[in-house]
């Protein structure tokens, strides 16, 4: 049997500005369920940006916000049994979780100082900050890891290490786990007190494994954290629980991770999303305006409308807060033959309404 790329790597799901740059025409494409990856093609996500892609052995990678990669090989034989996936972190953070592979499977993952062989049933991550650092953390199986003066080590489950400007990695650490948020729950709702704003405390459990030193703790009106999103940004706190004051009626994300004292960071705990609304708020309707679904094509659409600033909506498990002004987009998926989805809109007086949008593939 020879070897031979398949049709090329897929998303398999995407939110936010995602981007490739074709190797051949260096043509910029927006993303879509249509679009195929191959050899050469680079992957862009900016800061609202994330995708997960399938690759040729049946591996997945995730590429978080403010990445880029380049897949630079992606074949598999005709009887699946050999494969040679490649993908080169250029910036950023990519995950990759590994199925079973026999000997015969190569998956490596490069960085601008590293090459790593990833074995069967592995989960591992790799980031390169801006200035050049460098960091892989592996949650299970394990990594053969070299950097380009030739120095090689074996990293399994557990293992976190750094590398710095000039190549050299780290001795493995035991990998800091995630802090886990504990309150406020998920889309819970917190009421305002008489000067017009809520103070919420932010509570969470240390990590399972590992010593944090201290934590970082942020709060946003965007899941995504960017910037111009950030209301609340506190860092060296030692104790597992903070205080968010004056924060106006409105929807929240929030977010929290640890650090060490070597200066291991673990990764950022999922977003989860809190209300602050009125006290005494209506159950009243919502209103929405020039709601439309756009097709983009396979089965994604994007989902677009009008409604009061700050407005929470959720739509196909995605989620989204109205801008300045008013102005809503969600990208979905939805299964083939799905007729209509359902938008689920909060604002910040405690108002609950839903709002059925059909889906057509015409334009």
């Amino acid at each position: 049997m020879h070897s031979a790329p398949l049709a090329g790597a897929r998303f398999m799901s995407f939110e936010g500005d995602v981007r490739v740059v074709r190797a051949a025409t260096r043509q910029l494409v927006v993303a879509n369920s249509d679009v195929q990856l191959y050899p050469g093609d680079t992957v862009q996500t900016q800061a609202d940006g994330r995708a997960r892609i399938s690759m040729a052995d049946g591996s997945t990678v995730v590429v978080r916000p403010n990445s880029t990669i380049i897949i630079r090989d992606n074949a598999s034989a005709e009887d699946g049994k050999r494969s040679n996936v490649h993908v080169v972190v250029d910036s950023g953070q990519m995950l990759v979780r590994t199925q079973p592979q026999s000997e015969d499977n190569k998956n490596v993952v490069e960085t601008p100082k590293t090459q790593n062989q990833i074995s069967g049933q592995t989960a591992a991550s790799f980031g390169v900050s801006p200035e050049g650092n460098e960091e892989i953390r592996v949650d299970s199986g394990n990594v053969e890891s070299a950097n380009r003066a030739g120095e090689r080590l074996s990293l399994k489950g557990g293992d976190y290490v750094a590398v710095n400007q000039s190549g050299t990695i780290s001795k493995p650490e035991h990998l800091l786990d995630v802090p886990h948020p504990l309150q406020p729950h998920d889309l819970e709702k917190l009421s305002v007190g008489n000067g017009g704003s809520a103070s919420v405390a932010l509570r969470w459990q240390r990590p399972q494994s590992g010593a944090p030193s201290y934590y970082r703790v942020e709060v946003a009106t965007s899941p995504f954290f960017v910037p111009s999103g950030k209301v609340i940004e506190r860092d060296q706190l030692v104790e597992t629980q903070f205080n968010a004051s004056d924060l106006r009626p409105g929807a929240y994300f929030w977010r929290i991770r640890a650090t060490a004292s070597s200066g291991q960071t673990s990764d950022w705990s999922e977003p989860l999303k809190f209300i602050v609304a009125t006290q005494g708020a209506n159950t009243g309707a919502v209103p929405m305006s020039n709601l439309t679904a756009v097709y983009l094509g396979g089965n994604v659409y994007i989902i677009r409308g009008t409604t009061s600033p700050g407005t929470s909506l959720r739509v196909s498990g995605r989620e989204a807060a109205a801008a300045g002004d008013g102005v809503f987009q969600i990208q979905i998926s939805a299964p083939a033959g799905m007729r209509e989805v359902t938008i689920e809109a909060s604002d910040a007086q405690g108002n609950n309404a839903r709002y059925r949008v059909p889906l057509t593939r015409s334009g």
